[in-house]
């Protein structure tokens, strides 16, 4: 399945990405961001419902000055603290700035977040590969569209949704910038659970992953990271 997934990445089509049971047991809409079209935002907002984000390499997150909200918040007396998050007590949370394309109105319509997602792409394809970039000249904060940054050592060092997500990206050599959406569940309010998720999949002709699967792709011998 791990190789069905990748292949479709690299065809900039949806994956439905779970990451683990012991963790937030949650099933994600993942898609390249170079790849996002209105018709994207739109089937993560109506049938993901979650927090549509953008996960970013950290090497470009880097190279673009995108920080983490973490550190940026430390002085406000609101951050979470050490061991806080349930799920995830050994690290803080991925999320950096929350930002616009500087071309959009309102920022929230489908097209406004289509065009800062794939520009947000653009950046980070730009900053791996040895090109200029300024990202305060094309983008505004605050703004509608959530960037995540992956943690420096990916994987082995944090196994989150956004983790996984641009894991998968390095093993499928797309730009490692990749949008995600949490599947929820319109009865309970709750996260979708795995079989919902997986139903989905079959229904809509998705790929349906595990973190599991990419874990343990991404941790054998000669698996490239970038």
């Amino acid at each position: 399945m791990i190789d069905a997934a990748i292949e479709a990445l690299v065809r900039g089509e949806f994956i439905l990405l779970y990451d683990f049971d012991n963790r937030e047991r949650e099933t994600d809409f993942a898609i390249r961001s170079d790849a996002v079209t209105p018709a994207h935002i739109r089937q993560m907002r109506k049938d993901g419902g979650g927090l549509i984000c953008t996960a970013v390499h950290p090497e470009a997150a880097t190279r673009l000055g995108l920080p983490f909200a973490h550190d940026l918040l430390r002085d406000c007396g609101i951050v979470e603290r050490d061991g806080e998050i349930p799920y995830d007590r050994k690290n803080h949370s991925s999320f950096s700035l929350w930002v616009n394309h500087r071309e959009t109105y309102t920022g929230i319509t489908d097209r406004d977040r289509a065009l800062t997602v794939t520009a947000v792409a653009g950046e980070v394809e730009r900053s791996l590969n040895g090109g200029g970039h300024n990202f305060a000249a094309h983008f505004r904060s605050p703004g509608h569209v959530a960037l995540l940054r992956a943690a420096d050592r990916l994987l082995d060092e944090r196994r989150g949704q956004t983790e996984l997500s641009i894991a998968l990206a390095v093993m499928a050599n797309v730009t490692p910038a990749v949008t995600i959406c949490e599947m929820l569940d319109d009865e309970t309010g709750f996260a979708l659970s795995k079989e919902d998720a997986m139903d989905y999949a079959q229904r809509h002709g998705l790929v349906f992953v595990e973190g599991q699967d990419v874990l343990d792709r991404w941790e054998s011998p000669g698996v490239g990271k970038r």
